[in-house]
């Protein structure tokens, strides 16, 4: 760890730790407050699809706790335990904003479309990306010979990952949107009260600061590798 790291990559971790404690807490808090119409949040999806005249998406179960997604590219919405078979807001609130992104997908929303096809390149750039511009960095300087073709390594790193960081920045756009729509369409359906509502925009607005500090600290890091290949450039 040095100054590079302190700077820019450690408050925007500090960050996603309190926004990941943040958003355990007001699920957990919500998940004990009962909808009002005791859907649950499976029943509460397929209403707001067919509200939306979605009749193409399946609804799925899948194991876990807050690990709900929706998969365009088969058209499944899927709910984790904590929120498939539940009747709290929480959990309604959570299936209403992976509706959102299966709203998205069906008005073509544009964000959607390039994160989707950023998932290819944004994961290898993730793994592989940093590491490669770190191991450019160290034997570039330990083998000034060869110094040309571990800058291409570096540099080739530096790509990967900053497509990576291009996935987490467009993300936040998404989940905004979805959980706009999820306010919306929970509202205008009449599936929760006003009161109820007001509690699932707080467990949304905790979940969506949590990619807020997933993409800082992309960012940081990304920042930080740039700064040091600047220096290693400049000795």
């Amino acid at each position: 760890m040095d100054i590079t790291y302190i700077i820019y990559v450690l408050p925007a971790i500090i960050l996603s730790l309190v926004a990941q404690y943040m958003v355990k807490n007001r699920f957990a808090t919500y998940s004990k407050v009962q909808s009002s119409k005791g859907l649950t949040g499976a029943q509460a999806a397929s209403l707001l699809l067919k509200a939306n005249g979605i009749y193409d998406v399946s609804i799925h179960h899948i194991t876990g706790s807050l690990t709900d997604n929706y998969n365009p590219s088969d058209k499944t919405l899927n709910l984790s335990d904590s929120t498939y078979a539940s009747t709290s807001i929480a959990a309604i609130g959570v299936a209403a904003h992976e509706t959102g992104h299966a709203i998205q997908h069906k008005v073509g929303y544009s964000p959607l479309s390039l994160r989707s096809t950023l998932v290819p390149i944004a994961n290898i750039g993730s793994r592989f990306g940093p590491t490669m511009a770190i191991l450019g960095l160290a034997f570039g300087y330990s083998a000034q010979s060869s110094a040309g073709l571990w800058q291409m390594v570096t540099n080739i790193g530096l790509v990967l990952f900053a497509c990576a960081v291009l996935f987490y920045i467009v993300t936040l756009p998404v989940e905004f949107n979805a959980s706009s729509r999820a306010l919306k369409i929970l509202k205008t359906t009449g599936t929760l009260t006003e009161t109820e509502l007001s509690g699932v925009k707080k467990v949304l607005w905790a979940a969506a600061m949590t990619y807020v500090a997933s993409a800082l600290t992309a960012i940081g890091n990304l920042v930080r590798l740039l700064v040091l290949t600047s220096r290693r450039r400049d000795d």
